[in-house]
């Protein structure tokens, strides 16, 4: 299954969105742009998609606010801390923001992943 490429308006929104810190990294994943904290990504593209990541607690609160959105890139392959953005948080630049805010404390807060011993 071929993925399609994410719409120039999403991804100049994506530009916009991602904050800036010295913590702050970006690079692509599987081709789409996306954000990391601490190492850990807390915000991407992926096709039509705007994800984030957010912790247990706030995801609670996100499906209570606008649905079960959870991110699934592939059918039956559930990323459970990754949501997609619904057009209201895309349209509304304060809201967004302020759940993007949520999505990078937890990716700093998550330990990063060590790196495997290169094998001889």
């Amino acid at each position: 299954m071929a993925w399609t490429k994410s719409p120039q308006s999403l991804i100049d929104l994506f530009d916009k969105s991602v904050p800036s810190g010295a913590g702050i990294t970006r690079r692509k994943m599987f081709s789409y742009p996306a954000a990391f904290a601490n190492g850990n990504l807390f915000i991407g593209l992926h096709q039509g998609d705007f994800i984030m990541r957010l912790s247990e607690r706030d995801r609670t609160r996100f499906r209570a606010e606008f649905g079960e959105r959870t991110f699934e890139p592939m059918k039956g392959r559930r990323m459970r801390e990754y949501v997609r953005l619904p057009e209201e948080l895309l349209a509304d630049a304060r809201k967004r923001k302020s759940w993007i805010r949520r999505s990078m404390q937890y990716a700093e807060s998550i330990v990063p992943k060590s790196k495997a011993a290169k094998r001889s």
